[in-house]
């Protein structure tokens, strides 16, 4: 910096000039993040939202209280639909979601708590807080729902990579923007007095000239004596166009999509590839999420004993089978003997049916053992 301090010292005019605002910070773009973790965290839970919770007792379903609380009103302030969602978006957002039953028998989703591990007996939750309200009481691990997502990967990437997509998005913005940029270079009369007045007077007019070329489409730029106003071209107009900032925005989703399991087709709305789209999803990502769901509840709701006798919580999911799609191969499975068509409907998703006829085996085909066909030598 030496040589600067000796062209400042020899032209005292350029001093002052440094001070004046002429460049505009860059933000940050920390819509990015947000962007692409809503888009597809959101995709997952709305998903999830749809499953269907049936409370079973030897392949028949019950309507009880627990039926009510996960179906249709979890609490007082939340829908079933609602709160699967919110569980869920908690769930692989914060890698973990803590479920607690009140006193009124309302299910509720703490939104903080804190857990102590313990070795031999189950651990306790305590501090647990929903909304403003904090529980003075302490919760074991055998009286809530508690669930974990255990995705590392997820938690680096939102501490790294984001980082290096908004600097590289802001880049790319900023290019866009001198795509056709209006510039000019400003003339000032050296010879005259610059005082800290004047130095005020001339930041508050250029501030002005900005601020009039950024906002509309036509300025007008008042003559001064000592200060000429220059437009000159733009220069290069090959910036960055807007394709191309939706490529790294598309890409920043993809990324994310593809820790989660979710197709990139499918977060997409590619409507080309949706068949195979969908049954990844279901297989990959779905799937195993309401897994974790139905073990909780069987492990939290229902009693070892209760359940070795039959009882079950299932939980019916987003399904790819299509009832009228497959109706040959349902054809199929019940004239071949294969299946009874209670078996059947429960394949896909559908509630057995009370008539005693439907759990049994129907044979229409001609299906028997190369054995029993005898040829006509032998009649």
């Amino acid at each position: 910096m030496g040589w600067l301090s000796d062209v400042l010292k020899r032209n005292s005019e350029l001093e002052w000039m440094f001070d004046l605002d002429l460049i505009d910070e860059t933000t940050e773009r920390a819509y990015l993040k947000k962007m692409a973790l809503e888009t597809c965290i959101n995709f997952i839970s709305r998903t999830i939202s749809q499953s269907d919770f049936r409370i079973m007792i030897k392949k028949n379903r019950q309507f009880d209280d627990w039926h009510y609380l996960l179906n249709v009103r979890p609490n007082t302030d939340q829908s079933a639909a609602d709160f699967w969602q919110d569980f869920t978006y908690k769930l692989i957002y914060e890698n973990e979601v803590l479920v607690i039953l009140t006193d009124t028998n309302d299910l509720l989703i703490a939104d903080d708590f804190t857990r102590d591990e313990l070795a031999v007996y189950p651990d306790v939750f305590r501090d647990v807080t929903v909304k403003d309200y904090t529980f003075q009481r302490t919760f074991r691990m055998d009286e809530v729902l508690h669930i974990t997502y255990n995705n590392e990967k997820l938690t680096k990437f939102m501490n790294g990579m984001f980082d290096d997509y908004a600097n590289l998005f802001s880049r790319m913005i900023e290019v866009s923007l001198r795509k056709n940029q209006i510039r000019g270079t400003v003339g000032l009369d050296s010879t005259q007095q610059l005082t800290e007045e004047n130095q005020t007077k001339l930041q508050k007019f250029i501030d002005k000239l900005f601020t009039s070329f950024r906002k509309n489409s036509v300025a007008l730029v008042p003559k001064l004596k000592g200060f000429e106003y220059d437009e000159v071209s733009s220069g290069d107009n090959n910036g960055q166009s807007i394709d191309e900032l939706t490529k790294l925005k598309r890409s920043l989703i993809d990324d994310v999509a593809n820790i989660l399991g979710i197709p990139n087709a499918l977060i997409h709305g590619d409507l080309s590839d949706y068949e195979t789209s969908i049954k990844a999803y279901v297989k990959f990502c779905n799937g195993p999420i309401v897994k974790k769901i139905q073990n909780e509840l069987n492990a939290k709701l229902i009693t070892k004993q209760q359940y070795l006798n039959g009882y079950r919580i299932d939980v019916f999911g987003l399904t790819e089978k299509d009832l009228i799609e497959h109706a040959e191969a349902v054809d199929k499975l019940v004239a071949s003997g294969a299946f009874t068509r209670n078996e059947v409907r429960e394949l896909f998703g559908s509630e057995r049916s009370d008539d005693p006829e439907l759990d049994k085996f129907v044979l229409t085909k001609n299906y028997q053992s190369a054995n029993a066909v005898e040829g006509g030598e032998n009649q």
